[in-house]
């Protein structure tokens, strides 16, 4: 019981430094000039050196998928469409939008799971999987148009970063599996993050770009790359080892709740509550497959 408590304790720490982590670079962005761009590649490549830098103490053997290369391709390629895809999409989303509806639309993900899933194994979806797609896309009605459906409570291009979000999020889930089971989830995250950074520093030429912040401004940017990242993983993989990863990912629930809760108290971000509504119906999905899942287990 005390495994699983402190389990429960850091699966449950790390959606909510994600989700805080949203509500401060909305903050940034709506105070400073900052770019997203170089904010999710430094967030990456600090984020990324952290890692490696733990689980080199750790004795993780971070280096070791190096020593194939049919390993590193299957990296880099991760690297650049899942982890570096993922974070700027859920960026953009913010910077375009707001942290709470960014976070709650990246929620889609096992929805599209769901719907590629079923193309690529060419069958229909199970009567709970079709109820999770139906759910989900009636909750994206309800949280962008809010009951109006001459008008969007977002602007067009918030929505179409938020569900491009949704789509990084289930690539960035289906295509490590075989990595993280040979190499470990430290040495890859770490290194996803470190060349996912480095990726998108060259070829946006972020790193050219050094904002001038005051103080409070910088204490944020840090709290978004050490707490709101390195930390966030972290608490996250370590829960793994406590508690089953079904667990874990209903308990990421807890991000858009944050990011809601924590933009309401601080940015003034408000849903009506047909806005509201839609967001249990989306994040209400991660529970119903949890369900589907436990149920099969105990038939198994």
């Amino acid at each position: 019981m005390q495994k699983k408590t402190v389990g429960l304790i850091l699966a449950s720490s790390g959606p909510f430094l994600w989700g805080s982590s949203g509500t401060v670079a909305q903050h940034l962005f709506e105070t400073t000039n900052i770019d997203p761009l170089w904010l999710v590649s430094l967030r990456m490549v600090v984020s990324g050196l952290l890692l490696l830098g733990y689980g080199a103490l750790t004795q993780a053997q971070i280096g070791r998928v190096f020593h194939s290369r049919q390993a590193t391709i299957k990296l880099v390629s991760f690297s650049l469409c899942g982890m570096a895809a993922v974070q700027l999409t859920y960026f953009m989303a913010i910077s375009t939008g707001n942290a709470a509806t960014a976070a709650i639309l990246q929620f889609l993900s096992p929805v599209i799971i769901i719907i590629y899933l079923a193309l690529k194994l060419w069958q229909i979806p199970s009567k709970i999987d079709m109820i999770s797609v139906f759910s989900a896309i009636l909750g994206t009605v309800l949280i962008v148009t809010e009951g109006r459906l001459d008008s969007l409570a977002l602007p067009v291009v918030a929505v179409v970063w938020g569900l491009l979000a949704a789509v990084g999020a289930a690539v960035y889930t289906l295509m490590p599996t075989q990595l993280l089971k040979t190499y470990g989830a430290v040495p890859i995250v770490g290194w996803s993050m470190l060349i996912g950074g480095v990726l998108v520093s060259l070829a946006t030429g972020a790193w050219r770009i050094w904002p001038v912040l005051p103080l409070m401004a910088w204490l944020e940017v840090g709290f978004v790359v050490i707490f709101g990242t390195m930390f966030a993983y972290l608490c996250f993989l370590q829960s793994l080892a406590y508690i089953y990863p079904t667990t874990a990912s209903v308990l990421g629930a807890i991000e858009p709740l944050s990011a809601t809760i924590l933009s309401a108290l601080f940015l003034s971000v408000h849903f009506n509550w047909i806005g509201i509504i839609g967001a249990i119906l989306i994040v209400g999905v991660t529970f119903l497959q949890f369900w589907a899942t436990q149920k099969i287990m105990v038939k198994s």
